[in-house]
């Protein structure tokens, strides 16, 4: 099959973007887990501030390739992190509450040894009315200390 010159530019960033995804490591250090809402916003922040640090990060925005499943994506970056982050924001208590893909990762993330909670902009009640089991670990808190602080921390986590 023969495409046209506008076809072939028109495919140009799907094909940019398979190779950029085909280049990445396997392994990441941490699988973030967001709400939708919060992609372009504190997660996007949590994100960049991470690999700032030297700490590969799965993130939906840049790690799955447009026309791909994301949950098949998603399970995949799962299997592949070491370590899971949970951002807990309003939205996200929304999207647990909703059983949307947020508590399948969720639900995914509790069976691990090592998983983190970052709360921001809300509060550890509001978590445990939601997720009693995510509420009870250990985590960092925004309103405690500014997002900066938590990436450091966690870089450090991670380089342990």
């Amino acid at each position: 099959m023969s495409y046209t010159p506008a076809q072939v530019r028109s495919l140009t960033p799907i094909r940019e973007s398979v190779e950029k995804q085909a280049s990445l490591p396997d392994l990441r250090d941490v699988f973030l887990c967001h709400a939708w809402n919060d992609r372009g916003g504190a997660a996007k922040e949590l994100h960049d501030l991470l690999e700032a640090r030297g700490v590969s990060v799965w993130f939906s925005e840049k790690d799955v390739v447009l026309g791909t499943p994301l949950l098949r994506e998603i399970d995949k970056g799962l299997a592949k992190s070491r370590v899971g982050i949970v951002l807990v924001t309003p939205a996200l208590l929304r999207r647990v509450q909703g059983a949307g893909i947020s508590e399948k990762e969720l639900s995914a993330l509790l069976a691990r040894d090592l998983l983190v909670p970052i709360v921001h902009d809300t509060t550890y009640d509001a978590l445990r009315e939601v997720s009693p089991l995510l509420g009870s670990r250990s985590g960092l808190d925004t309103a405690e200390e500014p997002m900066e602080d938590v990436a450091a921390k966690l870089a450090e986590l991670v380089t342990l």
